[in-house]
């Protein structure tokens, strides 16, 4: 199993924009790619103006494969260019990440 954590970085004031935008030109392609994210949360304290989603992947193969068809689809890309356009993301990080062996997410 491999998770790609995200955390992205909002400009202030403008999460519940940003998120309209996502959910209204990327969800939907997103989903149908990469199928739906294991988290997808925002911050109510501590590091304010933060996003972040998990993504489950089977290995690296899996999530390069599946990222590689969602860059190629038309509404995706619609998407990253409505994202360019809202210049509201600030700073993106990404960690891959694998369970320890005694992870709940093993068991399942």
């Amino acid at each position: 199993m491999l998770v790609d954590h995200r955390t992205y970085k909002i400009k202030p004031g403008h999460m519940n924009t940003h998120l309209a935008i996502y959910e209204e030109f990327g969800l939907k392609a997103q989903w149908k790619h990469l199928g739906e994210p294991h988290a997808y949360m925002f911050a109510e304290s501590g590091a304010m103006n933060s996003l972040v989603h998990q993504w489950v992947y089977k290995d690296a193969v899996d999530r390069a494969a599946r990222r590689a068809e969602m860059m190629k689809d038309p509404d995706w890309l619609i998407y990253v260019k409505k994202l360019a356009e809202s210049a509201l993301l600030v700073d993106q990080q990404t960690s891959l990440m694998v369970p320890a062996k005694f992870s709940p997410q093993l068991k399942k």
